[in-house]
């Protein structure tokens, strides 16, 4: 079904594969974990943010990709709507009979059946005072933090905040809390972390073991943007998501691609959507064990991935994220397994080569997660010259004006001519480019276009700094 949607939208593979990851995380999220060994369970949901620039068609491959989701939602709620009415319907008839049997208990003037009376009439009301059921839900898309906390504990620990944009991020930001960052819900719906919430008026809301899935398609911008944002880092939310940064393929996509088979997205469909109504009513996790070939895996990579975390090894600048990965490859092996074996071969281990599936998609997330960091860290001034260097590593000319630049170049990025100057100057003190010597004007008009020489090893530097 990737490849397929891929194909079709002619987009890169990362974005349908990420967005099924979240998918497969939406369906076992909350009922479903992985026991490494004794002592470290890791729950079955993912935080997942794909970053590509407008006009790549998320919004179509998301559209694709999540449509079973919202199918089993429709049928969990068909299903649910009968109980939900006669559930509703019992409870409006038990407020009635508690109204009547504490009438009859205030009414009554002997002591020993009054006693008996206000019995019946508090059994009454305890009665009257059941709730009646949520609809069920899956998917959220624009939801505040209180919202999330509640629809979390209305639908027994399960959510998915599933968008084509960035807009949750603002919202944790404070947006509707007068900018006070509000990220518990989400640091503890990732973790499965006892979550109580209080607020006044109304009643706490309580979540044993909190499973948010988190699957976002939004553009680069956004990234650079919640590194801004007080908290995120700080307190962990960054550290928790699985980054994907893909090519990007607008402008040389093919046209009248074929669309996806029928077959395949019918198989696709009604996996996932059975995968979805498994497990929908099943109140306890199930727990998955690794083979002890899968448990010897994700010992090595422990090994391997500790000694990078020291403070002057390669990951120490991302330790907070880089810390969590063999946890991260634990969860996508558990859904890797889960996946495959749909309905009956729960009980059997994770085998290694579902591990050895789930490390390799961890070292995909590894480089695309340096690629973030290091994006959130830089100057703006270097992503415009990496830009201008991806150009000239394209076109490969010999010299060119600021001009020839500035109409090549993306109005999303330099939108006035001046806004190259800075750019270019870097360009200039790191000796990929030389300015030209103007030429004397003669008489009026126009001054020409400044123009530089390109360094003859400038493309090939700028191939290997795109690799």
């Amino acid at each position: 079904m990737v490849m397929a949607v891929a194909e079709f939208t002619q987009t890169p593979l990362d974005l349908p594969g990420c967005l099924a990851l979240a998918a497969l995380s939406t369906a076992a999220g909350g009922r479903a974990e992985v026991e490494i060994r004794p002592g470290w369970r890791e729950p079955l949901n993912l935080y997942t943010v794909v970053a590509m620039p407008p006009g790549s068609r998320k919004s179509a491959v998301f559209a694709a990709m999540t449509a079973p989701l919202v199918e089993a939602e429709r049928q969990l709620i068909d299903a649910a709507r009968p109980r939900i009415v006669e559930a509703d319907l019992a409870r409006k008839m038990a407020v009635k009979e508690a109204e009547r049997r504490a009438i009859d208990a205030a009414n009554l003037r002997d002591p020993a059946g009054r006693a008996e009376a206000l019995a019946a009439a508090a059994e009454a009301t305890l009665e009257a005072e059941k709730p009646v059921p949520a609809l069920p839900r899956l998917i959220a898309d624009d939801v505040t933090t209180e919202a999330a906390a509640s629809l979390l504990a209305e639908q027994g620990g399960r959510l998915a905040v599933l968008s084509a944009e960035g807009g949750i991020f603002t919202t944790l930001a404070g947006r509707y809390s007068s900018g006070v960052p509000n990220l518990e819900v989400f640091l503890k719906g990732h973790a499965g972390d006892l979550l109580r919430v209080d607020r006044k008026g109304r009643a706490a809301e309580h979540v044993a073991a909190p499973a948010l899935t988190l699957g976002l398609a939004l553009q680069p911008a956004v990234l650079t943007d919640i590194a801004k944002m007080p908290g995120f880092r700080g307190r962990g939310l960054l550290a928790r998501i699985l980054y994907s940064l893909p090519e990007n393929t607008v402008g040389r996509r093919q046209v009248g691609a074929p669309a996806v088979p029928g077959p395949i997205d019918k198989t696709y469909t009604s996996r996932l959507t059975r995968l979805v109504l498994l497990l929908a009513d099943d109140n306890e996790p199930h727990r998955l064990r690794l083979s002890r070939d899968a448990d010897r895996q994700i010992l090595e990579l422990e090994r391997r991935l500790e000694p990078r975390l020291a403070p002057h090894a390669d990951l120490a600048h991302i330790t907070d994220w880089a810390s969590k990965l063999n946890g991260a490859v634990a969860r996508l092996a558990g859904l890797l397994f889960l996946a495959e074996v749909l309905p009956t071969g729960w009980g059997e281990p994770v085998p290694a080569r579902h591990v050895d599936a789930a490390a390799r998609l961890g070292h995909y997330f590894l480089g695309n997660a340096l690629a973030v960091f290091d994006q959130m860290g830089a100057d703006p001034t270097v992503g415009d010259a990496l830009a201008v260097l991806e150009w000239i590593s394209r076109v490969r000319p010999q010299s060119f004006s600021r001009r020839d630049a500035f109409t090549a170049l993306s109005r999303s990025r330099f939108r006035k001519i001046a806004d190259l100057d800075p750019v270019l100057q870097l360009l200039d003190d790191h000796g990929f480019i030389r300015p030209e010597e103007q030429p004397q004007r003669a008489g009026p008009g126009r001054r020409a276009s400044p123009r530089w020489s390109v360094h003859p090893a400038a493309a090939e530097t700028a191939e290997t700094a795109q690799c």
